[in-house]
C-alpha cells in the first residue's frame, strides 16, 4: 500500500508550495441524503478556466488507488472568481432505490451533471468515508487504468478532500464500511466527536486560497472547512416553520450556499465589502451569536438563507450584542448599514 501511495504522490511534492489564488479548488462538498451529492469548484483567478482539462476521482472505503472507472472528466468553463456546481446526475423523477432523483433544490443549482451510470463512472457516488480528488489531466479510455502520472496525460493533483488510504470509523469507533466519516475529534478517523463528512455539506473557509495538493497525515475536517447539515426547514414571511398537511415541519435541501463562494482571493469578496467594523462569533454556532460593533450603526438585520428577516434593529451603539438565532440549522447572513450608508455582510453557519 505504501508503494501505491508513493507512486501516486511522489511526483507532486513540488505542488505543496503552489501559489495562493493560482489554481481552482473545491469550495463546497455535499454529502446529502440519498443521491444528493455535489462538488462546488471555485476559480480564484482573474482568468476563465476550461474545466475539460480536469477530472474528479473517488477513493472508496480507504482505497489507496483509483481507476478511470472511479473518475469522471469535467466540462464547462468557470469565469473569474466564480464557481462550477457539479452534481450527481440523477434527474429522472421516476427513479427509485439507487436511481432515486436528486432533490429539486439541488437540481436547480447544478451547472454540470456527472456519473449517471454507476458501472460506467462511480466518481460522484461518495459516502462520508471516501476521499475525493480534483486533478488536472485527460482520462484514458480503459476504465481499469490506474490514476497516476504515468497513465494520465498532463496529470497533476489540484485538491484532495479527506485522506486517501484511510477509512474513518463510525460513531462507535467500529469498522466503518460505508457508514463512517471523518469527525471533529483527533485523530479525526476514529469516530470521536461529531461525524461531519457524511450527511453534511462542507464549506471551504473564506481564508483558504488554494487546494491541498499533497497527502495529509491527519484530515481535520474543520481546519479548512465549515459544516452544515444537509436539510433545513421552510419558513413563512413571519419566520415561522411551515408545516405539511400532517403537521410535520417541511424539510428543504440546505444547499443555498451552492453557486457562490466567499474567498479572500476575490477582490470583491463579501467579507471584504465596504463596512468591515464589525465581527461575528462564534461561527459556526449552535444558536447564540455575539456581534461586536466597533462603531455606532444605522441598522443590523439577520436573514435566513431564503432572504427572510429573523432579527433586526435600528440605531445600535458601539458594543457587543448577543442574539439568539432560530433553532434551525442552516446559513444565515448578518447585514449591517453604517451611519454613513456603507454596508457589510457576514455569513453565519448554524449547526
Amino acid at each position: 500500500m505504501k508503494k501505491s501511495l508513493l507512486a501516486i504522490f511522489a511526483f507532486s511534492s513540488s505542488l505543496s508550495f503552489a501559489q495562493d489564488c493560482a489554481k481552482i479548488f473545491i469550495s463546497e462538498y455535499v454529502e446529502g441524503w440519498s443521491n444528493n451529492k455535489a462538488l462546488e469548484i471555485y476559480n480564484p483567478t482573474s482568468t476563465a478556466i476550461d474545466l475539460s482539462q480536469y477530472f474528479v476521482a473517488r477513493y472508496s472505503n480507504g482505497s489507496t488507488t483509483a481507476t478511470v472507472a472511479n473518475s469522471v472528466q469535467l466540462s464547462g468553463t468557470i469565469a473569474p472568481y466564480d464557481v462550477h456546481v457539479a452534481v450527481l446526475d440523477k434527474r429522472d423523477p421516476n427513479g427509485t432505490g439507487q436511481e432515486a432523483p436528486i432533490w429539486d433544490s439541488l437540481n436547480v443549482r447544478g451547472d454540470g451533471f456527472y456519473s449517471p451510470v454507476y458501472n460506467t463512472s462511480n466518481a460522484f457516488y461518495w459516502n462520508g468515508n471516501d476521499a475525493v480528488m480534483l486533478a488536472k489531466g485527460t482520462l484514458p479510455a480503459d476504465p481499469a487504468t490506474l490514476i497516476n502520472a504515468t497513465n494520465v496525460p498532463n496529470f497533476a493533483i489540484i485538491d484532495i478532500f479527506g485522506k486517501i488510504g484511510e477509512n474513518p470509523a463510525n460513531e462507535t469507533g467500529s469498522a466503518a464500511g460505508n457508514d463512517g466519516a471523518w469527525s471533529t475529534g483527533f485523530p479525526y478517523s476514529t469516530g470521536l466527536g461529531v461525524l461531519v463528512t457524511k450527511d453534511h455539506s462542507m464549506l471551504r473557509k473564506a481564508t483558504i486560497k488554494k487546494g491541498v495538493a499533497t497527502p495529509v497525515s491527519f484530515f481535520d475536517p474543520l481546519l479548512e472547512w465549515d459544516t452544515i447539515p444537509p436539510v433545513t426547514y421552510l419558513f413563512n414571511e413571519n419566520g415561522d416553520t411551515l408545516l405539511s398537511g400532517n403537521g410535520n415541519a417541511i424539510l428543504f435541501g440546505n444547499w443555498f450556499s451552492l453557486g457562490e463562494h466567499d474567498c479572500a482571493c476575490n477582490p470583491a469578496s463579501v467579507n471584504e465589502m465596504e463596512f468591515t467594523n464589525f465581527s461575528v462569533f462564534p461561527n459556526p454556532t449552535d444558536e447564540m451569536i455575539s456581534i461586536k460593533l466597533d462603531e455606532n450603526i444605522k441598522s443590523l438585520t439577520i436573514t435566513n438563507s431564503l432572504g427572510q428577516s429573523v432579527w433586526e434593529k435600528n440605531s445600535l451603539q458601539k458594543g457587543i450584542y448577543t442574539i439568539e438565532l432560530p433553532r434551525n440549522a442552516g446559513v444565515y447572513f448578518v447585514h449591517v448599514v453604517s451611519n454613513t450608508g456603507t454596508t457589510g455582510i457576514k455569513k453565519i453557519l448554524v449547526k
